[in-house]
C-alpha cells in the first residue's frame, strides 16, 4: 500500500501574510514532529520510486509513503524544505505555473480572504447567498466559505469575473506580496532534490473548464516546467482535486502517468487507477496522535466513507446569479 500526504502551506496563522490560514496545513514545530515520525517509523519515497515501481511490476515496501506539496508556496522552500532536509525525506511540489515570478498574481481564495479580512463594511448585501454578514471574525470566517464554494459552480472565466466583482464590493487592496516560490528558487529546490510536478498554469476547477481549455493547462503547466526546470516527470495534480472522464482521458493522452487527487484513502499500486490516486489531506487539526493514525490502513478506510457521506450529506443545485 503506497500512503500519499497532502499538505499546502507550513507556516505560522500569525506569519504577517495576507494569505488565506486556512490553507496551512502545520505549523512549523508540529510539522517537524510529524517528519520525525516518519523518518523513524515509515519509508518515505521519492515520486521516481513511484514511477519505477509501476514500470517494473516491483512492490513498494508496506510502510512507503509519498509526501506532497500542491500550490509552491513560498513557504515551502523557507520552512518545509530545510526540515525535510534535516530528516532526509524527499518530497515533490507541485506547481501551477501562471504563478512563479508573478508577485502581482495571487490566488483567488487568498485575495477573497484579503478582501474580507480587510473591509471596512459590516455586511455584504443584495448577493445570491443572501445578506452575507462580516461584523465578527466568526461570521466573517462563515461568509468567506460560502462565496469560496460559491465561486467554485461556475466555469472558470466567470467563476474569476466573480471574485473580482466581490473583492472590488469589499473594497480589495492590492499587494506585490509574492506568495509562490519563484522560478530561479524552484530551479535550486529541484537541484536539491525536490521533484516538480504539473499543477495547471492557473489553478481552475477542471471540471468547469472545455476540453480544449483542460489541455491548455494540462500541457502549458508541463511545458513551462520543462522550459524553466529542464526535465519533468509525466505526474499531475488536479487543482482542488476536481476531476472526471474527460480530464482523466486527456492527461491520459498527454502521456501522464500519474495523477493525484483529494480523494481520502491509500492506494494498491497493483489495483489501482494510477490517473486517480487517493492521498491524505493533512491540516492543523492534524495533531501528532491522529497524524499516527491516519497513517494506519482502516482509519484510511474510515475517511473514505465518512468524507462520501459528509459529501452526499452537502450535495445541492448551483445557483445562478452574480455576487
Amino acid at each position: 500500500m503506497l500512503r500519499v500526504l497532502t499538505y499546502h502551506r507550513v507556516a505560522e496563522l500569525k506569519d504577517g501574510l495576507a494569505l488565506n490560514p486556512f490553507l496551512s496545513s502545520a505549523a512549523p514545530e508540529t510539522f517537524a514532529r510529524q517528519m520525525r515520525y516518519l523518518a523513524e517509523y515509515y519509508h518515505v519515497i521519492a515520486m521516481k520510486d513511484v514511477l519505477r515501481a509501476v514500470e517494473t511490476g516491483t512492490r513498494l515496501s508496506s510502510r512507503s509513503v509519498l509526501l506532497t506539496f500542491d500550490d509552491a508556496y513560498q513557504d515551502f522552500g523557507e520552512i518545509a524544505w530545510p526540515i525535510l532536509k534535516r530528516y532526509r525525506l524527499p518530497a515533490t511540489l507541485f506547481v501551477p505555473t501562471a504563478y512563479p515570478g508573478q508577485p502581482h498574481l495571487s490566488f483567488w481564495w487568498d485575495r477573497l480572504y484579503r478582501a474580507v479580512d480587510c473591509t471596512s463594511l459590516r455586511e455584504l448585501r443584495d448577493t445570491p447567498l443572501g445578506a452575507l454578514r462580516l461584523d465578527t471574525a466568526a461570521r466573517r470566517h462563515r461568509s468567506l466559505r460560502k462565496m469560496q464554494d460559491y465561486v467554485k459552480r461556475f466555469p472558470h472565466g466567470e467563476a474569476m469575473a466573480i471574485v473580482d466583482e466581490i473583492c472590488a464590493r469589499l473594497g480589495e487592496k492590492s499587494t506585490n506580496q509574492e506568495s509562490v516560490l519563484n522560478w530561479d528558487q524552484l530551479r535550486q529546490l529541484a537541484k536539491g532534490g525536490v521533484t516538480l510536478g504539473a499543477h495547471t498554469r492557473t489553478h481552475p476547477i477542471m471540471t468547469q473548464l472545455t476540453p480544449v481549455q483542460i489541455r491548455e493547462e494540462i500541457v502549458g503547466s508541463q511545458q513551462d516546467l520543462k522550459r524553466e526546470v529542464g526535465n519533468v516527470l509525466p505526474i499531475f495534480s488536479y487543482p482542488s482535486g476536481s476531476h472526471d472522464d474527460v480530464v482523466v482521458s486527456i492527461l491520459k493522452k498527454e502521456g501522464f502517468v500519474l495523477a493525484f487527487t483529494t480523494l481520502d484513502g491509500q492506494n494498491d499500486l497493483s489495483s489501482a487507477d494510477l490517473l486517480r490516486l487517493r492521498r491524505t489531506n493533512i491540516s492543523r487539526r492534524t495533531s501528532l496522535p491522529i497524524f499516527r493514525l491516519r497513517l494506519l490502513r482502516w482509519v484510511a478506510y474510515l475517511d473514505m466513507w465518512r468524507h462520501r457521506n459528509e459529501r452526499s450529506v452537502g450535495q445541492h443545485s448551483p445557483v445562478k446569479g452574480t455576487l
